[in-house]
């Protein structure tokens, strides 16, 4: 009989994490284990308040399936119980976990895929005051792909610091919502010229409707836009990549849907995460594997990643050990 539990954890990020919506210094995340005898599976989300969701809220709903699981939910199942969502994705990543670990076998196995490899990962630099950018830019200018939190009228100021602070790095550019469609059209034709290679969720989810006409010399990517498989009619004509978040599909199960979905629909894709440890880039380590861009350097901006956690080298992420996950 499987047992299904929940906890939280707080860890420390190191300095300030702050985006156009506001900052803050703690990672706090909600871990879900399921537990087969000797076996435990593990699972972490970030609850996320732009999407309505607490960390009381996640374990609540994580709390609610307990006695479901011992009746013998299972991940399929799991689906149709708990919306998408950062809930219903600890415990799909925990029953993955559980189901490679009774298997003997890895993750990737059990999904049919390719035993993953190295993937580089965007390195993400806080919104702030434009000199702070430059020096944080000037200290990352080795890595190949560095992304912005933008969120105002300075922020061509801002992506032109970062260029002359870091030469030779590819440059996304992410409002997080925060600008108009005036705002996008006056930036964009300079953000091409400072060689910036996507511009992530311009405009607010609910607004963004606008876009259908706009043509630009920048790829607009959505992230607030696109949550799951069910996203993409929304997101045709208005944006030419994607961004998966496991917290946003509800789990790696619809996380790798989306992927599929997204690639024969003619979409980029990109991977992204929340900021948390090891145990949540894990899984969507695995969804990284092929496409365009990755962005799952959560650990890089915590104080300390769990142990053990992702092998890193620089920006390189390496595929997750079974005493990590799956």
């Amino acid at each position: 009989m499987a047992k299904l539990s929940v906890r939280t954890e707080s860890w420390p990020i190191r300095g300030v994490f702050r985006i156009s919506r506001g900052s803050k210094t703690t990672a706090e995340v909600v871990v879900a284990e399921i537990r087969d005898g000797d076996l435990v599976g593990r699972g972490e989300c970030v609850p996320y308040r732009r999407y309505g969701e607490t960390v009381e809220g996640v374990v609540s709903a994580i709390e609610q399936l307990v006695p479901q699981v011992e009746a013998g939910l299972d991940r399929q199942g799991l689906q149709t119980v708990l919306p998408a969502g950062a809930a219903r994705n600890a415990v799909d990543v925990a029953f993955w976990d559980l189901e490679a670990k009774r298997a003997g076998r890895r993750v990737w196995e059990l999904a049919g895929l390719p035993a993953p490899g190295p993937v580089t990962t965007a390195f993400t630099l806080s919104l702030g005051p434009i000199e702070e950018m430059a020096a944080a830019a000037a200290k990352a200018a080795h890595c190949p792909l560095l992304k912005l939190k933008v969120g105002g009228e300075e922020d061509i100021e801002r992506v032109a610091a970062v260029r002359r602070a870091a030469p030779a790095s590819r440059l996304i550019v992410d409002a997080n919502e925060a600008w108009t469609l005036e705002q996008l059209q006056r930036f964009a034709p300079a953000l091409h010229e400072l060689g910036v290679v996507m511009i992530e969720q311009p405009l607010h989810a609910d607004r963004d409707e606008v876009l259908l006409g706009y043509r630009g010399p920048v790829r607009l990517g959505a992230d607030e836009s696109c949550h799951d498989t069910a996203s993409l009619a929304h997101c045709k004509g208005r944006y030419d990549i994607v961004n998966i978040k496991l917290d946003k599909t509800g789990g790696l199960t619809e996380a790798l849907k989306l992927r599929a979905a997204a690639q024969a629909q003619g979409f980029s894709i990109m991977v992204g995460c929340m900021v948390g440890t090891s145990l949540a880039m894990a899984p969507a380590h695995l969804v990284g594997q092929g496409v365009e861009f990755v962005d799952i350097d959560g650990p890089l901006l915590l104080a300390e990643d769990r142990k053990p956690g992702l092998r890193l080298d620089g920006t390189t992420v390496y595929p997750p050990d079974a005493a990590l996950w799956g």
